[in-house]
């Protein structure tokens, strides 16, 4: 795993964009198409914009693959994940084929649909951020580890709930639902490459307890350290709580 770190959330969203489009070229230019998960909340408004005005990137031949959703919230409510993909990814590169959770729906068919097609070939890339709990995609601690599907259904603890009222979803926490649909850890891990976009101060305890602390379901993200092509783009602030020994050298850590 390879750390980055950057002055602020600006030029890490530019630098984690680069990285991701050269690996979208690549893909493209190599095999005719490229497989992507992408992620959403407000960590990654910057990385989603400044990706989707890179330039030569063929978005007709990405294939999309949505990571959570929130159960029983229709697509028309600011917070839904399908609409925030929607509108800062999909209608701004024109990807056609992309495979959306519906949650307010079948939940068990769909999500048995959606896996069967998410395994149908390797993911080139899995867009990821990190959780103020050190949750990966809707995976709260403790996370499952072991279960091979492809998506499950997962019960949000507080805290995971209180950070989308903090980041504005929701003007209070009675109206966050309890329950969502998420990409498993394992199914994440399965991606040829993983790019965390994990900015802000708030993220700082998190991003300590994952990176320095034990692998562990109690720090869902630390998983990333075992995925031989990871790359986590800090700022300033997320990496603040980090050893010093550890910040003499932030533009490039390898563990």
């Amino acid at each position: 795993m390879i750390i980055k770190v950057y002055d602020d959330k600006k030029s890490l969203g530019r630098a984690a964009a680069d990285q991701a489009a050269i690996s979208l070229r690549h893909a493209i230019r190599d095999r005719g198409q490229a497989r992507i998960i992408a992620a959403t909340g407000a960590s990654q408004f910057e990385f989603l914009d400044a990706l989707t005005r890179a330039p030569k990137i063929e978005w007709s031949r990405v294939e999309m693959f949505h990571l959570d959703e929130y159960i029983a919230l229709p697509i028309s409510h600011p917070a839904s994940f399908r609409k925030y993909l929607i509108d800062r990814l999909i209608s701004k590169t024109g990807i056609t084929n992309y495979h959306l959770l519906e949650a307010d729906g079948d939940v068990t068919q769909m999500v048995f649909t959606i896996g069967r097609e998410l395994n149908a070939a390797p993911v080139d890339i899995a867009f990821v951020g990190i959780g103020e709990n050190g949750h990966l995609a809707f995976n709260d601690p403790p996370a499952d580890f072991q279960t091979e599907e492809p998506y499950l259904i997962v019960s949000l603890d507080e805290d995971c709930r209180r950070q989308q009222v903090s980041e504005g979803w929701f003007t209070d926490l009675s109206q966050v639902p309890r329950k969502a649909i998420s990409m498993s850890v394992r199914q994440i891990l399965k991606a040829k490459e993983i790019i965390a976009v994990v900015p802000d101060a708030r993220k700082a305890a998190a991003v300590k307890a994952c990176f320095e602390g034990k692998i562990s379901p109690l720090a869902p993200a630390s998983i990333l350290r075992t995925h031989p092509n990871t790359t986590v783009f800090l700022d300033r602030y997320s990496a603040a709580l980090l050893d010093p020994e550890m910040r003499d050298n932030l533009k490039a850590i390898s563990f």
